[in-house]
């Protein structure tokens, strides 16, 4: 059986950090807590998980805090989590398995990490992270913000689900640090481009957005689903500037790096049926109904639009052309993904008492 340490840097989390360390405490062999600066309760909280707790000076950097955090690790293997996340109880048992499982051949263990849920409960967005890597290997963060951490060697796709579960967030930090690094004549490099230009979506500041996904894009050095994200975070940019044909022409560029993906699909389908393009819009979203989810690849996704929201929509174009048939039936569908779902309930007493009409209407007089 491996052993593991905890490793998590921190910076005023007295709302989120005991329910961090409780979902997993259990199960790691050390606890490791670098604190950045805090001011609040963060210290007291942690020192009732360990006594492993290190100061670190901020200096813009996030890999720089998280690479002191793992060289105080002395386990077999490193878990690494922000304050924020958990580790919800049926994936704290998956991991416990791991734990008294996991061949020691293996270099580092990704996990799924969610990030998004509807109001019933179901993950809308996620992507996949290497969480659990071997000690002895000394694998690095790199990137002073959104880093990441550089894994090599056999590496295995778990089962095991973090889930993120903010309650606040200091929006300007990111967008300060880049800023910064741009003042000083700083080189940035693609995944510099990249994430420089989500935080000035983020801030809505669109054209200067569009800038710098454009030279991200141009650089061809992005990772492929850098490159696919981008195409839709450019179309974000151009809705948000209301120039609508610039949004789906960046939508449809992202097929000159991949197949389709189902959130495109949908994106693209969307466009079609707010211009009442109906046809057009029917064929986007029934491609994502058709497309097979991707359960495996690292980009993030938003398994809606791979599950029930295609299908929906669908129930709305075959509404609007007056085919109450497969209105019904696409509807069906995406109730057997969202029963508890009342709009979807909606839909259908309202396709059936036309279907109803319908059948009433074509039955010959003399059955009557």
């Amino acid at each position: 059986m491996i052993t593991i340490s905890l490793c998590l840097i921190v910076k005023n989390e007295e709302q989120t950090l005991d329910r961090c360390l409780s979902s997993v405490a259990n199960i790691v062999d050390e606890i490791i807590i670098v604190d950045t600066g805090s001011t609040d309760l963060t210290k007291m909280i942690a020192q009732k998980y360990t006594k492993q707790l290190y100061d670190f000076k901020w200096i813009d950097d996030f890999a720089a805090a998280r690479n002191y955090a793992f060289s105080q690790a002395t386990k077999d293997y490193i878990l690494w989590l922000d304050a924020d996340d958990v580790v919800k109880k049926e994936d704290n048992l998956r991991l416990n398995t791991l734990k008294q499982t996991l061949d020691t051949s293996v270099d580092s263990v990704t996990m799924e990490y969610h990030l998004g849920f509807d109001s019933y409960g179901n993950v809308t967005s996620s992507n996949r992270r290497n969480r659990l890597v071997k000690r002895s290997n000394q694998f690095r963060w790199i990137g002073a913000v959104h880093e990441y951490l550089e894994v090599r060697g056999n590496i295995i796709n778990s089962d095991i689900a973090v889930t993120h579960s903010s309650v606040h967030h200091d929006s300007d930090r990111n967008l300060s640090i880049y800023e910064q690094r741009l003042s000083l004549g700083e080189q940035f490099s693609p995944r510099d481009l990249y994430y420089f230009a989500n935080e000035l979506l983020d801030h809505q500041m669109y054209e200067r957005a569009i800038t710098f996904y454009e030279k991200f894009l141009n650089t061809k050095e992005g990772w492929i689903e850098d490159n696919i994200s981008a195409c839709g975070k450019l179309s974000d940019c151009y809705h948000g500037l209301n120039n609508e044909q610039k949004a789906l022409e960046s939508a449809l560029r992202s097929l000159q790096y991949d197949s389709p993906r189902a959130e495109f699909c949908c994106r693209i389908g969307y466009h079609f049926l707010q211009h009442n393009q109906i046809n057009n819009a029917i064929f986007w979203y029934d491609t994502a109904t058709r497309l097979e989810p991707v359960t495996d690849h690292w980009g993030f996704r938003n398994l809606a639009c791979s599950t029930w929201l295609p299908q929906l929509q669908l129930c709305v174009c075959y509404d609007r052309i007056g085919n109450y048939v497969l209105a019904y039936e696409h509807n069906e569908k995406a109730r057997q993904y969202r029963n508890d779902d009342p709009k979807i309930h909606q839909n259908k007493t309202y396709l059936e008492s036309i279907l109803h009409k319908v059948e009433v209407t074509t039955i010959p007089g003399d059955v009557l």
